[in-house]
């Protein structure tokens, strides 16, 4: 159930001189843990039943837990408080996907000599860009902007590319209606975009030509695990009339490539 040691049995206060951990600071770890789990809260007796530890330890880490704000208590429950929240929003979940696939994209960027984005898959119509490398040109685009926002589905290669993974009818479900029009060149009505959709399933990677902002064009293709499903997104972006003169199946081919390093890196396959 979990993965901290077995300390049932384990007095507090207790520094282990081998590997110089701190045990009351492992069991509160491990009750905060165990506190996630239960959103509606949970009583001490609970908790110390769950965690196989003594109701008066549970006791003592839930007050001086309370004290300090990483534990709410409402009645004779207890859940976890606002300081958890509060760090959790200043965590940064990416950090190390971001260590892992930069190189990547670095290298992707270096030999296309354009802009390599990665988004992770976070649900079904779900993404966030989370890490970009830019090329040598003098003239390059950036997504930069973008990372950590909603990008449109209808009108970027990103939303584009997880829409294909859905039924047609499971698309009219999840995309609002009217379309809304960014450029002249925008998808606007959901039977084109269905239509498109179709191409899109067909080829195997999508792409926009200035339906997200004038002049810019992204290519994008999927990220799938050893077990097909989807877990991320690799685009290259850069100027539509540089871009749209080039061989999108070569880019996707490429990019392909560099989305098959990323998901050996991320599951572990090599």
């Amino acid at each position: 159930m979990s993965a901290f040691p077995d300390l049932h049995d384990e007095p507090d206060d207790v520094v282990d001189a081998g590997d110089q951990t701190n045990k009351s600071v492992i069991k509160a770890m491990a009750l905060l843990t165990e506190l996630g789990w239960h959103p509606g809260g949970a009583t001490a007796t609970e908790l110390a039943q769950k965690m196989r530890m003594s109701r008066p330890t549970v006791f003592r880490l839930l007050l001086s837990l309370t004290q300090t704000g990483f534990v709410e208590k409402n009645g004779a429950k207890y859940r976890l408080g606002w300081k958890v929240a509060r760090l959790g929003r200043r965590a940064d979940p990416y950090a190390g996907l971001i260590a892992q696939v930069q190189p990547v994209l670095a290298g992707l960027a270096g030999e296309l000599n354009e802009t390599i984005n990665y988004a992770v898959v976070n649900g079904e119509t779900e993404f966030e860009l989370i890490a970009e490398a830019s090329a040598s040109r003098l003239i390059t685009v950036s997504a930069a902007a973008y990372i950590g926002l909603e990008l449109p589905l209808h009108a970027s290669a990103m939303g584009k590319l997880m829409l294909s993974y859905l039924p047609d009818e499971r698309v009219r479900q999840v995309v609002p209606e009217p379309l809304v029009r960014l450029t002249a060149k925008t998808i606007t009505t959901m039977a084109a975009l269905i239509e498109h959709l179709h191409a899109v399933r067909a080829q195997g990677y999508a792409l926009i030509d200035d339906e997200l902002e004038e002049s810019l064009f992204s290519l994008a293709v999927p990220v799938r695990a050893s077990s097909g499903a989807l877990i991320g997104l690799l685009s290259v972006t850069g100027p539509s009339p540089r871009l749209r003169i080039r061989d999108p199946a070569a880019f996707a081919e490429r990019l392909s490539g560099g989305a098959s390093v990323v998901s050996d890196m991320l599951t572990g396959a090599r």
